[in-house]
């Protein structure tokens, strides 16, 4: 009896240590992710949902990863606030391809995410990274400039979740000058994410960006970007649809095919611009890449119904000269069709311009933020 007790001990040690090597040999693990309100940071692993609690404040420590299998609900009115001392690189908030946030805001209660520093100013902590399976000419496993994370696929209607009422504010903390986080950066993020209602506000680097994928974005405020303001690139598919832009420093829309291979990589970039308005903002910002800069290839772009303020630069584009941007500008593939433009405009060089010249009032009220963005006040 004593000899058939000893075996079974001995199998069930066994048996536990082929199971932690099985997993140590197999991907991350799915431990439970320990939440902590005045620590928020680490891995929510597979399998783990992990509910935030909309009456704590959160202090972001780290890095937060939603990883493959798993999901983060941020419900309404939850607020997140960067570490006041921890390095600013470190403090950002990703989303892993097949995993799923869903951030729940509403008018109401948006849910925050901004510094925790009594005087925040941008660049703060990191942003929000997300990415997803979505189409991408640079490949279908990219590497996240931040965060180190893989992105794309041949999902265009792939789902990262939902991101509905969010304020997002002084993120944009660089490691150098090529390579920094933005506000909500979108890495082959497909069509079945749902993405409405984001207010950016003094992101150091560019407000949103958007490298391939197919996801379609509506009522964006973005406010103050130290870079460009809305940014997309890597054969993007997108439709965004109310936009409303002030403060820019570089342009208040960048838009390419592909950085190294700018006439070359498919899918191509096909982007439609739906209620846009452009404002310069205070004398510190310059506009000094214009409103519109039609960078590396180009690809397809076509706006439509585009305000674009007297404090603007004359020339409302920058124009890339590669034989991509030339070649999509010769096929009238950069249209702008309804548009109202500050009378200080006079170079329009670049796309073919059609449709009405007065009346256009961009995302909804012309230089003034619109209705459907008075959450936000």
């Amino acid at each position: 009896m004593k000899m058939k007790k000893t075996f079974i001990a001995i199998t069930a040690l066994l048996g536990i240590t082929l199971t932690s090597c099985s997993s140590d040999n197999n991907g991350p693990q799915t431990s439970p992710f320990e939440l902590k309100v005045n620590d928020l940071q680490g891995d929510i692993t597979k399998g783990n949902t992990i509910t935030l609690d909309a009456t704590q404040t959160y202090t972001l420590t780290g890095g937060l990863v939603v990883r493959s299998g798993a999901t983060l609900i941020i419900p309404a009115g939850t607020t997140i606030k960067s570490s006041a001392t921890a390095d600013a690189t470190s403090l950002y908030i990703a989303v892993e391809r097949d995993a799923t946030i869903n951030i729940n805001g509403t008018a109401a209660k948006p849910v925050t995410m901004t510094s925790g520093k009594a005087n925040p100013a941008q660049s703060d902590w990191g942003g929000l990274i997300i990415c997803g399976n979505g189409k991408v000419n640079t490949g279908d496993n990219g590497t996240s400039e931040v965060g180190g994370l893989s992105y794309g696929g041949n999902d265009n209607a792939d789902s990262s979740g939902s991101i509905n009422y969010l304020k997002i504010m002084y993120t944009g903390s660089k490691f150098s000058s090529t390579k920094e986080y933005n506000g909500v950066s979108f890495f082959g993020v497909g069509s079945g994410t749902v993405v409405s209602n984001i207010y950016t506000l003094e992101s150091g680097d560019d407000a949103v960006e958007f490298f391939g994928g197919a996801v379609n974005p509506t009522n964006l405020i973005l406010i103050n970007s130290y870079d460009d303001s809305f940014d997309f690139a890597d054969g993007w598919q997108g439709t965004a649809t109310n936009v409303y832009i002030n403060g820019v420093t570089k342009g208040g829309v960048e838009g390419s095919n592909n950085e190294k291979n700018p006439s070359g990589a498919t899918p191509m970039t096909n982007a439609k611009l739906i209620n846009f308005s452009i404002i310069k903002g205070g004398a510190t910002f310059t506009a000094d890449e214009k409103s519109i800069n039609f960078k590396e290839g180009g690809g397809k772009q076509a706006y439509t119904n585009l305000y674009v303020g007297n404090d603007m630069p004359v020339a409302l584009c920058k124009l890339a000269n590669d034989a991509g941007a030339l070649a999509s500008i010769a096929a009238g593939t950069f249209t702008i069709t309804n548009y109202t433009f500050g009378t200080q405009i006079t170079d329009f060089s670049g796309p073919k311009l059609s449709g009405t010249t007065t009346g256009a009032l961009g995302a909804g009220a012309g230089a003034v933020l619109p209705t459907w963005a008075d959450w936000t006040k």
